[in-house]
């Protein structure tokens, strides 16, 4: 005979809206971590006045809720972790400098959102909890974010670098973010850690490769002045230069499945 254990009960959920409405902390109550990744998507609509203070609200006031709440879980069953989402618009337009967690932040729009957005995280800190900021870059996986925006026009055989296309463009696969982020989960690793992979490429060498890819040319720029006009403001952020690098995951060892570009969007296409 052979005894089967039943499976343990599901976590119930548990509803809960920002700020002006407080998260009880007793729905954090021997949690291990939280992984906060909240926020309205940046390319999703045309950066009006009302979208962009959506955009920093919705980072601002959910991280400031969660912290508080953990902060206010007592310390025995506080959770031990907070994994919070931040975004490599931390650092501004670079050019080609290459930039690792320890650059100050940048100007512009996004830059200030990340300033405050890290800061609100400051609670959680502050109960001695582990925090670190995640300055995502851009994931590649074809049901969402950026490639999913090219796939189709570069399907046509419309797919073209932005703008000069010098701009530097630090990419990282889903399969990799992921693995980023258990590696951070169980590594006593706190602060900012840029979640990027470690071969940043020119707008233009990621409108050549993914051409490549996908087998369809990729000979159709679109000139700044036309991404200004479709845009508005967000094309702003869609022509600056982020050439960051992972120094922080690089020297705790962490280990990319997908270190060059080509393999990472063979692996994001793929599914």
């Amino acid at each position: 005979a052979r005894g089967v254990a039943p499976a343990p009960p599901r976590p119930a959920p548990v509803p809960w809206r920002p700020p002006p409405r407080p998260l009880d902390p007793a729905a954090l109550a021997d949690v291990d971590a939280v992984i906060n990744l909240a926020g309205a998507g940046i390319g999703d609509r045309r950066w009006t006045e009302r979208y962009r203070a959506e955009i920093r609200r919705s980072r601002v006031d959910t991280t400031t809720t969660l912290a508080r709440a953990i902060a206010a879980t007592p310390a025995e069953r506080r959770p031990a972790v907070l994994l919070n989402a931040s975004a490599v618009g931390w650092y501004g337009d670079t050019g080609d400098r290459a930039v690792e967690e320890d650059a100050p932040a940048g100007e512009g729009f996004l830059a200030d959102v990340c300033r405050v957005w890290e800061a609100a995280t400051r609670p959680a800190e502050d109960a001695g909890v582990r925090v670190v900021r995640l300055r995502t870059g851009y994931p590649l996986h074809h049901s969402g974010g950026l490639l999913k925006r090219q796939l189709l026009p570069f399907r046509l055989g419309l797919g073209g670098r932005l703008g000069t296309g010098e701009q530097w463009l630090p990419w990282i696969s889903l399969a990799d973010w992921l693995s980023a982020v258990e590696f951070l989960l169980t590594h006593d690793i706190a602060g900012p850690v840029n979640v990027v992979g470690p071969a940043p490429v020119t707008n233009a060498e990621f409108t050549r490769v993914l051409g490549r890819t996908l087998r369809r040319p990729a000979v159709l720029p679109i000139p700044a002045v036309a991404l200004r006009l479709a845009l508005g403001q967000f094309a702003t952020a869609a022509l600056a230069s982020a050439r960051v690098l992972p120094g922080t995951l690089t020297r705790a060892g962490f280990r990319y499945q997908h270190p060059e570009l080509s393999a990472a969007l063979r692996a994001a296409l793929a599914g």
